[in-house]
């Protein structure tokens, strides 16, 4: 329902877990309605991906998250490429709209959370790069390159300083907004600061393989063959090609291993593959 959008499933206690509108994931859910739709033409999963996907509308005012792409544009946007609904059009331009309002110049880059701002002056996530698609297609949509720009210039910020000389990513990198300096290079979600958390190398790799498919700029495509390269020849990926969820975990091989992190590095070089073969 409105309130609760399923998120996970464990059949080890036939339970589902459920988010709010709010939740970074809860745009997944409409999403996979209506791939799936795509691929059966059953119209019970159009119909449901409808409903759904109208539960998450209110989301793009809430200016307060970085997460308008994961939410808005996997729900609105799956959903606009199968009916062309000038209402979800209205609605992805709102949504890059109010994503833009949390672009720094001086930074240049979308700010991703607003708490811990006690430690944390202006902190961007190489998550951030999966919100690109957003803005990108606002500007598709709409003719104003503005989207576009933004878009860019957060690309190029993250390019310069979220990548190590392996070329594995930092989770967080902090700024000083008055100068746009980098004063921390830290971790929320990794094993420690200097460790390579397995999503946060999968968001890199689809997030520079996607920009350079709106671009055509090499140096994207570049950074998304060598940051493919760091994950695909690293000494601790299993041979099933899960990664564990860090790379760097001490605890290896009894680590959990992360399949979102696997999922979204596989999606990633489908794409790649076709711009390098």
């Amino acid at each position: 329902d409105s309130v609760s959008i399923p998120r996970s499933f464990d059949p080890k206690i036939n339970k589902i877990f459920k988010v709010a509108p709010k939740d970074w994931t809860s745009g997944f859910y409409p999403g996979n309605l209506w791939q799936l739709y795509k691929l059966t033409e059953n119209e019970a999963f159009k119909s449901k991906a409808r409903d759904v996907t109208a539960y998450i509308e209110k989301e793009k005012f809430n200016d307060g998250t970085h997460d308008m792409g994961f939410k808005i544009y996997s729900s609105f946007g799956e959903g606009f490429e199968v009916t062309k609904n000038e209402h979800y059009e209205n609605v992805i331009l709102e949504s890059a709209g109010t994503l833009a309002t949390r672009f720094n110049e001086t930074v240049g880059s979308i700010r991703s959370w607003d708490f811990n701002k006690d430690i944390w002056e202006y902190p961007v996530i190489i998550d951030n790069m999966m919100n690109l698609e957003l803005l990108f297609e606002a500007t598709k949509i709409s003719g104003d390159s503005a989207f576009h720009k933004i878009a860019v210039q957060h690309a190029n910020t993250t390019l310069i300083n979220h990548f190590r000389d392996n070329n594995s990513s930092f989770h967080v990198i902090v700024y000083v907004t008055v100068s746009g300096n980098v004063i921390d290079k830290v971790t929320h979600q990794g094993y420690n600061d200097s460790s390579s958390w397995a999503r946060g190398q999968a968001w890199g790799i689809y997030g520079f393989t996607m920009c350079y498919r709106y671009t055509n700029n090499p140096v994207y495509l570049e950074q998304a063959e060598k940051s493919a390269e760091f994950y695909l020849k690293h000494k601790n990926l299993s041979d099933d090609g899960i990664p564990f969820w860090d790379f760097d975990d001490p605890s290896l091989p009894n680590a959990l291993k992360d399949v979102s992190a696997a999922t979204v590095v596989a999606s990633a070089l489908v794409e790649l593959a076709s711009f390098t073969n």
